[in-house]
């Protein structure tokens, strides 16, 4: 049996990385179950449409406002979102979501398991152009 120390962590100033979607990433916890760190998407971008192979997350909106696409199998529709909104974002789920207003749209997310690092998330066709790369 492996332990797991108790970690403790502020949120960084800076991002730690560029999420495949475009949106910046700051790492903040793992355990072996799942991961948790805060995306950001600066105010007026739309992000890539991405799909995952391995992980699914949930999402709380901590600031900002925008509006996230996901489709899965036959369903699609898009959904405003807004501080103190919570999403799931499925295994298998096509999503895409922009930042509107006039300040950054951040984002609290889990994902489940953590996140493997290189190759998980795949392009896909999204419903609007995105404006990072």
């Amino acid at each position: 049996m492996t332990i797991v120390y108790p970690e403790t962590r502020k949120l960084s100033d800076k991002p730690d990385a560029r999420a495949p979607d475009g949106s910046d990433v700051r790492v903040l916890l793992n355990l072996p179950r799942g991961g948790m760190a805060h995306f950001e998407l600066a105010a007026g971008l739309i992000s890539l449409a991405v799909t995952h192979k391995t992980v699914e997350e949930i999402w709380y909106i901590l600031s900002g406002r925008g509006q996230i696409w996901r489709k899965q199998g036959g369903q699609e529709s898009v959904t405003d979102v807004f501080p103190g909104l919570c999403i799931t974002i499925p295994l298998g789920t096509h999503f895409q979501f922009r930042s509107l207003g006039d300040e950054p749209l951040a984002i609290l997310g889990v994902t489940m398991p953590p996140w493997p690092l290189e190759g998980d998330a795949l392009p896909v066709e999204g419903i609007w152009e995105p404006t990072v790369g």
